[in-house]
């Protein structure tokens, strides 16, 4: 069964070959993915919207770990979601919500049988301690309920929603991503039966959609809707975090005529 896991570890540091050691450790035959370890740190946001778009390409049953837990050691508990088929594991936080949805939800339960823990165990490192055999165990076939008690609700976030006016439409930049892009919450359906007039970001302005970053010249901005089904801006070969000065929760207006 395959292990993934999503982090904002990095790789400065040993963490995430330490969470693969303690898996291989206890399920020599896993196999372990990385899906990412370069989520912006403590965005618990971004992870989710990384994971939202990312684990419906593995084949199930799959075991995902995500561990972006700002709140580690504190009150949230570590998790295990059963859903779809697939197991999510991590801290209650809202970090597996947007990938949930649509899901059928098949149990949610605490961690907190500790038999199953690294000991002793770290209060600030539950991705090594908890996370990392919970999911081991998991892909060998050990039932989620064995870990803990069952919890009758966890966590959800929601991305900010889109204020929908006559003829305009106003989003924010949720996430940009390595190559400077910047994504917005304005999903595709949003745009769908629109003639998109205008795309407003600061001192930026971009007329109508294109199809691709290379529909413009080179150094040019445009807005397209990207593989995750949003709107983004983006600089054909350059960087549009950088080239417009965009920050996350930054507005971005959208004309639109029927």
């Amino acid at each position: 069964m395959i292990i993934t896991l999503t982090t904002d570890f990095g790789y400065t540091d040993s963490f995430v070959g330490i969470m693969k050691g303690v898996i291989y450790g206890i399920n020599p035959h896993a196999t372990i993915v990385d899906l990412t370890h370069g989520v912006p740190a403590q965005d618990v946001l971004a992870a989710a919207l990384i994971l939202r778009h990312s684990v419906q390409y593995f084949s199930r049953p799959a075991v995902h770990v995500g561990v972006v837990d700002p709140g580690v050691g504190g009150a949230r508990k570590p998790i295990v979601i059963e859903a779809g088929g697939d197991f999510f594991i991590g801290p209650d936080n809202g970090l597996w919500s947007l990938a949930l949805a649509g899901r059928e939800i098949g149990r949610s339960v605490h961690l907190s049988q500790d038999d199953f823990h690294l000991k002793p165990t770290s209060t600030t490192f539950h991705g090594r301690d908890i996370f990392a055999p919970v999911s081991a165990h998991l892909a060998l076939g050990v039932p989620a309920d064995a870990f803990g008690e069952t919890l009758s609700s966890f966590v959800r976030i929601d991305l900010p929603a889109v204020r929908k006016q006559p003829n305009e439409l106003i989003g924010e930049i949720i996430y940009i991503d390595g190559f400077g892009n910047l994504f917005t919450n304005i999903e595709a359906a949003d745009l769908t039966g629109k003639h998109t007039l205008e795309v407003r970001l600061g001192a930026t302005t971009i007329s109508g959609l294109s199809s691709n970053y290379a529909a413009v010249a080179s150094g040019a901005c445009t807005a397209l809707v990207n593989s995750w089904g949003l709107l983004e801006i983006a600089v054909n070969h350059g960087d549009a975090q950088r080239q417009t000065g965009a920050a996350l929760g930054d507005r971005v207006y959208v004309k639109v005529s029927a």
